[in-house]
């Protein structure tokens, strides 16, 4: 058996897990995923596929062949995500595709939510690395570039005595159409969403480069997160490890102050 990967390989409709990062839903999928390389895990809804074993691709679901995307899927099983060039890893966008279709969903119009918001189409990356667990240990996948600068800061901020945690990195289109989704299930106005959420195609989590952090004892995501001191450390510090918060209060982009929202931009304060 190849080793086990700890990269995640990323197609428009389906993921490509490392087998071993995966939780098993059934004693069947509990037999497969212990001895599977990789799992090629649904997009849109998270179910498994079909699982790589040393003797092939065991399905995992019934017409698996005929899944939308799973010929990307099937090209992307076959090759080594991410290159280096230079010394340089290299990652790729995605097609941005479907995008219409799910903002439509949410009677979002595309060109007019850029204009008033102010914010880009984010495409997401052709791969994206391993950066540990978040809070909710679960598999916390970030861009390339920004896993290492990630992986610093909370050991620069341990040594002070800070303790910082992942709440959630990177989101896929898809993922962040749930969001919508579940609050819309809630009783939420599509309107009162967007002060909270990006529109499904122009979050900054969809390129693996942003990070909503918190701190053990304070809740996910609310703005009581600037009283901490890792707040206070990350206001002072996180620059240096190039990471910025997105959204200060009266921001452009009609987004509710977030101070546990930074973002990686590869540029340092010094």
């Amino acid at each position: 058996m190849r080793p086990r990967l700890r990269l995640l390989a990323n197609t428009p409709e389906i993921e490509l897990w490392p087998g071993d990062l995966l939780h098993a839903r059934a004693n069947h999928d509990a037999r497969i995923l212990a001895r599977a390389t990789r799992v090629l895990r649904r997009k849109r809804d998270g179910r498994y596929l079909a699982a790589e074993l040393p003797e092939g691709l065991m399905p995992l679901v019934p017409r698996w062949m005929h899944e939308p995307g799973i010929d990307d899927a099937l090209d992307a099983l076959d090759a080594h995500p991410g290159h280096a060039r230079n010394g340089i890893e290299i990652v790729g966008e995605l097609p941005v595709h479907r995008i219409e279709e799910r903002l439509d969903r949410l009677g979002i119009d595309a060109d007019d939510y850029a204009d008033k918001s102010g914010l880009a189409l984010v495409a997401e990356p052709d791969w994206l690395s391993f950066a540990g667990f978040d809070r909710y240990r679960r598999p916390l996948w970030l861009h390339a570039d920004a896993t290492g600068a990630w992986q610093r800061m909370r050991e620069a901020a341990q040594r002070d005595g800070i303790v910082l945690d992942a709440i959630s990195g990177y989101r896929s289109h898809d993922y962040q159409l749930g969001i919508f989704e579940r609050k819309l299930a809630r009783g939420l106005r599509v309107d009162e969403i967007l002060t909270v959420n990006a529109a499904p195609g122009f979050s900054e989590h969809h390129d693996g480069r942003a990070l909503d952090i918190g701190t053990p004892g304070e809740p996910p995501a609310e703005e009581s997160f600037e009283s901490t001191p890792a707040f206070t450390w990350l206001r002072t510090n996180a620059g240096g490890h190039g990471f910025r918060m997105s959204y200060p209060r009266d921001n452009p982009h009609g987004i509710v102050y977030e101070p546990w929202h930074w973002r990686f931009s590869g540029a340092r304060d010094t």
